[in-house]
């Protein structure tokens, strides 16, 4: 114990083991050195930060962020996403490779991005890549500088200079990725189910809903299900909507493909019956659909057909969320609220913080490849959100720290309070404000 440097403890510490009373002590490299009974001795002259009641969760990975920067930080950088991460309790996030200018397509444009998140990163940053039309010798590349895997898009993502790959091109793709034992992660909506919709713009969420029909989902899944197994690639399911798939993953999985997929709290929390019309804060794609989907999403994740929870933060500026579903961009800001909006329904359906621990922190560092993160235990970072499990607040877009003060839970009221965040034992948040930039650039670990 003789490099013991801070102590924290808690009557309800999440380890992997499950919740107890624990002393937690993080040593001078900022691991955690030890888990030990509540009432261990502390050192002489080590600080001991305790949290009585509240509960102790490892640092919640986030591995689905669209920062924009450098290009479009105007509707987010990574100054201010990493704020507003640390005041919600993420002390690590992998940044989207698309609305950035440029994208991060080529090992090149990594280094662009790098330069520009290293001096703004408040908590750890690391990075996917893309795979576009016409890159596939850059992917190897970008695996090689430390990307943690590559996104790609079946549909038009909506912005030019991020096209959509085509069912010859995937495979290419896939089978380049597969090569070198990469990851795919994958925006999965099919185009012909797309244009087969009705597109009819205009306030009314119920037509945007039908334009973004679960069919859409379920086609791109299966064709995803199909490559992979001919090409044998890891593959990751991105912001999964569509509970109509589940029985798809579930059936691959069970013959052994390496398939993954997430979903999102907006899609856990909130439904298509309470969307106002007009409200395209509320518009995202695939979109929020109904309360028996959303059900049918709970219960994916209770069986561990769905793995993970992250959030998709994909903001923009004020403007361009117009009352017209039909044009306004699509994009859920929820970057400091998901912990409380997350723990808000679990709750309510009977379900504890060790199942959000696993479904924001475990799972997400898992899918990445991050062994340091994602659990209280001896030899990780000492990566920690203090919550507040049974206060309660109502959600006002002031007090959020992500660039534009929009989202789809303002004058919410959550369940559980994030009182601090800690990245490598350091405080990057104490009660929603961010203390300092203490953050790094984190790379894919080699196997």
């Amino acid at each position: 114990m003789s490099d013991v440097r801070l102590v924290l403890r808690s009557r309800r510490v999440l380890t992997p083991e499950g919740e107890r009373p624990a002393t937690v002590t993080v040593n001078g490299a900022g691991r955690i050195e030890d888990v030990l009974g509540y009432d261990a001795e502390v050192p002489p002259g080590v600080a001991l930060e305790d949290v009585g009641d509240d509960a102790l969760l490892p640092g919640l990975v986030d591995t689905h962020i669209h920062v924009n920067d450098p290009g479009r930080a105007e509707w987010e950088g990574f100054w201010t996403a990493t704020r507003a991460a640390a005041a919600g309790g993420i002390t690590t996030l992998v940044d989207m490779p698309l609305n950035s200018l440029p994208p991060t397509t080529t090992a090149g444009n990594l280094r662009t991005k790098r330069e520009v998140a290293e001096p703004k990163a408040h908590i750890d940053v690391g990075f996917w890549g893309g795979a576009i039309p016409g890159n596939v010798a850059d992917l190897r590349p970008l695996h090689d500088a430390g990307v943690f895997g590559f996104k790609c898009f079946l549909s038009p993502s909506g912005v030019d200079e991020f096209p959509e790959l085509n069912r010859e091109q995937l495979s290419a793709a896939m089978a380049e990725i597969a090569s070198f034992d990469g990851l795919l992660i994958v925006h999965a909506e099919d185009p012909g189910a797309l244009s087969a919709a009705p597109q009819k713009g205009g306030p009314a969420y119920r037509d945007f809903l039908a334009s973004r029909p679960r069919s859409a989902e379920n086609d791109a899944i299966a064709l995803l299900i199909e490559l992979a197994e001919r090409h044998g690639t890891r593959v990751h399911v991105l912001h999964l909507s569509s509970s109509d798939a589940l029985p798809l993953l579930a059936k691959a999985r069970a013959d052994g493909l390496r398939l993954t997929a997430e979903t999102c709290p907006h899609f856990l929390t909130l439904t298509a019956e309470e969307v106002p019309d007009g409200a395209t804060e509320f518009k995202c794609c695939p979109p929020i659909r109904e309360k028996e989907n959303q059900d049918a999403l709970w219960q994916g994740l209770a069986d561990g057909t769905l793995d993970c929870v992250v959030s998709d933060h994909s903001p923009c500026t004020t403007d361009l969320k117009t009352p017209d579903f039909g044009t306004a961009w699509g994009g859920i800001s929820s970057l400091q609220l998901g912990l409380p909006a997350i723990w808000t329904e679990a709750r309510r359906r009977g379900l504890a913080l060790t199942d959000v621990a696993r479904w924001m922190s475990e799972a997400p560092a898992r899918l990445a490849g991050l062994g340091a993160k994602g659990a209280i235990a001896p030899g990780r970072d000492a990566d920690f959100a203090v919550l507040a499990p049974e206060e309660t607040f109502t959600v006002d877009p002031a007090h959020l720290h992500h660039r534009n003060q929009v989202t789809a839970y303002a004058g919410k009221t959550l369940d559980g309070v994030v009182r601090s965040a800690w990245l490598r034992g350091e405080r990057v948040a104490d009660h929603g404000v961010p203390t300092g930039k203490t953050g790094r650039l984190i790379e894919r670990q080699a196997a």
